[in-house]
């Protein structure tokens, strides 16, 4: 096996794991959802209508960064044009897809989720809500980058989430991140009489700027 077969093989294997954590922890019923990550100028990516815990080794799924598929016999999911629009428009080399309840649920009431929570810089600032548009189409696509505009995260209308990463890893823990904050929002609005506290512009930004230097030191 070649340095670059051994990197798709490890990369799928990365691929599923993540996928089926999206299901095991809710973030997706079924079949719905996608995740992909990109290897050099290929994208790899979960196919259509499989559930995960069928996928193996031999089931890798890969198009180019014109959608043009180059591996596998399983066909790509039908979210294709959404995941190219990342990787042709962003530095990600992950995505994840979910229709994680509580974060669909914000994306029916509100155009940007208030800023109930300070982790909301940690996706770029203020999560916004792409309009509504048919899956699988340019147009969601096309509604998807407006609200990544400077976010590394944003809401589908009446659909679900989007987040992409450096990795699958960091991709996947912004959509958990994503549907938490949903979850808390929505919570603390469902008190009667009680408006939950929001946090300011500038509160986000001393936020955003101490995030910088979060974590361990790269050796």
């Amino acid at each position: 096996m070649s340095d670059d077969e051994a990197a798709t093989a490890a990369a799928w294997a990365e691929l599923i794991d993540t996928a089926r954590r999206t299901a095991a922890e809710g973030l997706v019923v079924g079949t719905s959802g996608n995740v992909s990550v990109r290897v050099g100028e290929l994208v790899l990516v979960t196919p259509t209508g499989v559930p995960y815990d069928r996928l193996g080794p031999a089931d890798t799924v890969a198009v180019d960064l014109e959608g043009r598929q180059v591996m596998g016999a399983l066909r790509p999911t039908s979210e294709i044009p959404m995941h190219l629009a990342v990787y042709r428009n962003t530095d990600a080399r992950a995505v994840v897809h979910t229709h994680a309840v509580h974060a669909t649920a914000v994306s029916t009431l509100v155009t940007e989720l208030p800023l109930v929570h300070y982790m909301a810089a940690a996706l770029g600032g203020p999560v916004r809500v792409a309009p509504y548009a048919l899956y699988g189409s340019e147009e969601l696509a096309e509604n998807m980058l407006r609200a990544l505009e400077s976010r590394t995260g944003c809401l589908l209308q009446n659909h679900g989430t989007v987040t992409y990463g450096t990795g699958l890893a960091q991709a996947y823990d912004r959509t958990a991140q994503l549907e938490w904050m949903c979850r808390l929002w929505l919570t603390a609005s469902a008190l009667p009489g009680r408006t939950p506290s929001l946090l300011s512009p500038a509160q986000l930004d001393e936020v955003a700027e101490r995030l910088r230097g979060y974590g361990q030191p790269q050796q």
